[in-house]
């Protein structure tokens, strides 16, 4: 490892499921242990995201749109990410994440190369031979599949769309390593549908879904998130009668009245940033 600023997590705080990962000695070093519950037939689900202190996932303003504009690009971020990634079967992300990171793949060596092979025995130890399942969600087809993540030999890809998306994806050339799940309704996709799709498609023990806020408000209003993966950025990001910048949640209301609440099982820390972990109630 050639990067001279990266250092390790300080672990201040966390619970120990019965389940410890086999992370290589590499990732050990740098982010500690890391164990789950023990779900039988179901994958555990969990979300991944970076948010600043007022709250902000994105700042929602042209060119700056990135999340590690938000992190700071922050490499600690960017290790966590990628073991999120390595460890899970699927990547689920919205159709507007796709459109704001037009360029990205869903891997783990893409978010931090310079861990690749780490990253690679990771997914060696827990018996994974291919890369994660990429999962775009789309009502309207409003995807471009000319971007470079539906034309990579070694990426597969899953668009879950409804009728009419269908329609508007098949007057573009399908690329080979691509397959469209419809759902057979118009209606506004919800997170079973998505996750019968995937795991159709996909033997999967861990799906971790990227965001944006609406399809995670949707996967927590069904009750099925597992847990959230939360970096919290030490910076004020703002907001004024022009520009807007939502949090991880749109399209949902929880509280007052069904108030939704986390339980806290892991802080490590950074610098100034901290790395969260929180455990919610499942009924998947």
């Amino acid at each position: 490892m050639n990067d001279f600023q990266l250092t390790a997590f300080e672990h201040l705080f966390s619970e120990t499921y019965d389940y410890e990962l086999p992370l290589p000695s590499e990732l050990i070093n740098l982010y500690g242990h890391l164990s789950f519950p023990i779900r039988e037939n179901k994958p555990y689900i969990i979300g991944n995201f970076v948010s600043t202190l007022d709250g902000a996932v994105t700042l929602n303003v042209p060119g700056h749109n990135n999340s590690s504009e938000i992190s700071g690009f922050n490499q600690q971020d960017q290790v966590l990410m990628g073991i999120l990634r390595a460890i899970s079967d699927a990547i689920i992300v919205g159709a507007g994440t796709l459109r704001i990171a037009s360029n990205h793949l869903w891997t783990p060596s893409h978010i931090y190369p310079p861990l690749t092979e780490a990253y690679s025995q990771l997914r060696s130890n827990l018996g994974k031979s291919e890369l994660p399942l990429n999962v775009f969600v789309t009502e309207q087809g409003n995807i471009n599949l000319h971007l470079p993540v539906f034309h990579s030999a070694e990426i597969p890809v899953l668009i879950v769309t409804t009728k009419h998306g269908l329609e508007r994806l098949t007057a573009q050339s399908i690329p080979p390593t691509v397959q469209i799940a419809a759902i057979a309704k118009n209606t506004p996709l919800n997170a079973q549908d998505i996750l019968n799709e995937v795991t159709r498609i996909r033997n999967c023990n861990i799906i971790l879904t990227e965001g944006g806020p609406k399809l995670f408000g949707n996967f927590l209003s069904e009750k099925r998130l597992d847990e959230l993966f939360l970096t919290l950025a030490p910076q004020i990001a703002g907001r004024d009668e022009y520009i807007k910048r939502g949090g991880i949640v749109e399209g949902k209301i929880f509280a007052p009245d069904h108030q939704l609440w986390g339980k806290l099982i892991s802080i490590k820390r950074s610098g100034s940033h901290l790395f969260l972990r929180y455990a919610f109630e499942s009924t998947y």
